[in-house]
């Protein structure tokens, strides 16, 4: 039986219907958030890149070397990885001229080696194996490689496949719905279930995004990225601060 100081121990949240609210709504924030710095500002995503990058390195050096859980480090985090992803992922496909398929390839790819490596180097990919700092950078590491490939795959699934961001929603909307009823109807390995909702949950927050600040010629809302990014961000503090957020167990 895991007693209370073990349960300190862990660094990253419970998995609840909470976090994946939180999640979403990290995500929607990193792709309105990197839009507006890398377009409404006029700083290219090159540079954007460059700018959250620096944010996500300070956050997750701040994060593994905390003590404990601390809800307002983790999702800060979170976002960190989300608005890289963001920009990273539209200076490979844009500037680079790799495109959203070749780019969700080579993605998908680093992300399959990064859980690979993990797993070969501590056994598991386990939320419950987080409690030491070389599972914490797999995990981050892991995490920042899901954010870009999501929003790869908002992008070529919105753009490129022509459904548009409402037909792309409904899609890793719907597909979210199945692993959510896999998870209460099945016995399939609770940690690759928990993995493909993570990255799906990215790609629904990209079409999200673009959703509301895309102008309406391109199937958006046009809302300011300004006022849709804070939005985003009272609505996820007021998550933080309106609910108990308790630190996930860890295996020992």
């Amino acid at each position: 039986m895991k007693n209370a100081q073990d349960i300190a121990l862990s660094k990253v949240p419970e998995v609840t219907l909470l976090f994946w609210v939180i999640k979403i709504a990290a995500t929607t924030l990193g792709e309105t958030g990197g839009d507006a710095v890398s377009m409404s500002m006029h700083l290219g995503y090159l540079v954007g890149t460059a700018i959250f990058a620096g944010v996500f390195i300070v956050a997750v050096a701040a994060q593994i070397k905390a003590k404990r859980f601390h809800p307002l480090l983790y999702w800060t985090t979170i976002i960190a990885t989300t608005t890289v992803g963001t920009t990273l992922a539209d200076f490979a496909d844009r500037s680079l001229g790799i495109g959203y398929a070749g780019g969700s390839a080579m993605l998908l790819a680093l992300l399959i080696a990064s859980l690979a490596i993990w797993y070969c180097t501590l056994g598991t990919v386990s939320m419950a194996s987080i409690s030491s700092p070389k599972a914490e950078i797999f995990y981050w590491v892991t995490i920042m490689f899901s954010q870009t490939l999501g929003t790869a795959l908002g992008d070529w699934t919105a753009d490129t496949a022509g459904l548009g961001y409402e037909g792309g929603a409904l899609i890793f909307g719907a597909m979210l719905a199945v692993l959510a009823l896999a998870y209460y109807k099945t016995r399939i390995s609770r940690t690759l279930l928990f993995w493909l909702a993570f990255v799906l949950t990215r790609p629904l927050g990209a079409v999200l995004g673009d959703l509301l600040d895309k102008p309406l010629a391109a199937g958006g809302l046009a809302l300011s990225r300004y006022s849709a990014s804070l939005a985003l961000v009272v609505f996820i503090v007021a998550c933080l601060v309106l609910f108990r957020h308790r630190a996930a167990e860890t295996a020992h």
